[in-house]
């Protein structure tokens, strides 16, 4: 069988994380659910990241010590991650002893082969980004990449050497053109980092207590380009020291690695050569998507206009907010979610197109054929080019997901629902249930709606999970895998359907719009 190992970032466990931060796991959900319907044996790892100096502020702000502090936030993200359904596999915590004593080992392997030196820090450092900056490097003085002020500052410090790997690394992109992906980041990464030299990375601080100290030296605490970033291999049983486990061996290396467009430069340079100086084999792909934008501003809390998902829910169906999260936003641009365009997503699409296609197509099963889903008679040209239609979907779809473009994928998925509306106008069955020697022919037409909506929910499944088990739930019919796709012919369905439902329940714009703004939450602002 094969294997597929997909990570999200973990996200930084300072606060809250909003549905900008829940994009990035929803993406990764359908990449791996689709991946399993492919039959693909899938691990996929997300997690929190608990070390740094703004929790142990935060933490002292709140009169809590850090582990309290994180243990509390913990649950927060939970319940931003769970709220739209995701599948991962597993959800690490850097907290975790066994990642401590991992990172404490592969530190300490580095610094014993010549990769980390001891030496001297002077620059400025963001708290926010957790990054240190030269004195040019600064935008009006203040951080390049958040715009906030930096604290100038001068301590001892641990540094891994990036220029003795950075020939090895051009190389490994320049021979690997899908490393870094979509090509935009490639080519930042490569022009505006790498060509021009690196300056080594410390790699720890003495001016912080929370985090995993320096096995050897425990008055330095390791920074988080090594803490945060080996939880991808540490999780999995990597052994700095020796054999590893039966995880690291069976999904290492990664298939991808699905992260923000902000901190490609990380996943992209750091990690890749802290692997090389392991003689770790590099990640297969380094996947920076684009940001969800709260009407075209980026969301953060500290702006007021951040939506969270465990909100969300309260007034909009799960499935209808992943199908918004997948479908609006794509690899190389910015998507934006504002309530006005959820509502206007879910009545157009999941309303008028899908919902109402089922729900033609099943009363129609009903009031011709007592329910039971005819077998394909008579075909016309209409119906071959239909049909023809269907059987190519599951192969573009699948190109489509292989590329990370889900939300083409998506909506080749809506295409087929379009044209299946369209088919039903184009062969009109309620013309031809009015004539018995035109039975075949309605035959025929039923059978090939059913049978494309049943194509259209397999496939589906891996984007709106639930919204594709009740449509063959409705359908009666358990031929759900990648394999049923294969043949449109052959009967797949049972007795008879079963009681229609409405998938989605059209929403009155002005009436949900009051209603959020009674029930307020942070980010209607």
């Amino acid at each position: 069988m094969n294997k597929f190992y997909i990570t999200t970032a973990i996200v930084y466990g300072s606060s809250r994380p909003h549905i900008g931060n829940v994009y990035e796991l929803i993406y990764a959900d359908a990449i791996a659910r689709f991946k399993r319907l492919l039959g693909y044996d899938v691990y996929f790892q997300t997690g929190i990241d608990e070390h740094g100096q703004k929790i142990e502020m935060k933490a002292k702000e709140q009169g809590l010590k850090p582990q309290d502090y994180v243990d509390n936030i913990v649950k927060q993200i939970k319940e931003e991650w769970d709220a739209l359904n995701p599948s991962y596999d597993s959800f690490i915590r850097t907290t975790d002893p066994k990642h401590k004593q991992k990172v404490q080992a592969i530190f300490k392997k580095l610094y014993e082969q010549g990769d980390i030196y001891l030496g001297k820090y002077e620059g400025h450092y963001c708290t926010p980004c957790e990054s240190f900056f030269a004195e040019s490097q600064l935008v009006d003085e203040k951080c390049p990449d958040c715009g906030r002020p930096v604290t100038k500052t001068g301590e001892e410090a641990y540094f891994l050497k990036l220029n003795k790997y950075v020939e090895q690394l051009i190389k490994h992109i320049e021979d690997n053109p899908g490393f870094i992906y979509p090509e935009s980041r490639r080519n930042e990464m490569v022009n505006n980092f790498l060509k021009p030299g690196l300056q080594d990375l410390c790699v720890s601080r003495t001016s912080i207590n929370w985090g995993i100290p320096v096995s050897f030296d425990d008055k330095h605490i390791i920074y988080v380009w090594i803490d945060a970033l080996s939880n991808y291999i540490t999780f999995l049983d990597y052994n700095a020291d020796g054999e590893s486990g039966i995880l690291f061996n069976k999904y290492w290396p990664v298939d991808v690695h699905v992260i923000g467009k902000d901190i490609v430069r990380f996943h992209a340079i750091y990690w890749p050569i802290i692997l090389m100086a392991l003689n770790v084999p590099l990640p297969k792909k380094i996947l920076g998507h684009s940001w969800l934008l709260n009407n075209n501003d980026k969301m953060s809390k500290s702006k007021g206009n951040a939506m969270y998902a465990s909100e969300l829910v309260k007034h909009f169906d799960v499935d209808a907010i992943r199908f918004y999260l997948l479908h609006e936003t794509n690899i190389n641009s910015d998507g934006v979610i504002t309530y006005e365009l959820l509502i206007e997503r879910t009545n157009s699409e999941l309303v008028n197109n899908l919902g109402n296609l089922l729900n033609r197509t099943l009363n129609m099963i009903k009031q011709y054929f007592n329910g039971a889903i005819p077998k394909q008679n008579k075909l016309t040209a209409i119906d071959k080019a239909f049909i023809e239609q269907v059987i190519k979907l599951p192969k573009q779809v699948e190109g489509k997901v292989n590329n990370y473009q889900i939300n083409d994928a998506l909506d080749d998925i809506f295409k087929l629902f379009s044209s299946a509306n369209k088919y039903i106008e184009e062969t009109a069955p309620w013309t031809l249930a009015k004539n018995e020697d035109q039975n075949a022919q309605l035959q025929t037409v039923i059978y090939n709606l059913a049978e494309a909506i049943r194509f259209g929910a397999v496939l589906l499944h891996p984007f709106l999970p639930t919204t594709a088990a009740k449509i063959l739930e409705q359908l009666n019919t358990t031929s759900n895998d990648w394999d049923s796709l294969t043949d449109f012919s052959t009967y797949k369905f049972k007795d008879k359907i079963n009681q229609p439902q409405i998938l989605f329940a059209r929403i009155d714009k002005e009436k949900k719009l009051n209603e959020i703004e009674v029930n307020y939450f942070p980010g209607n602002n």
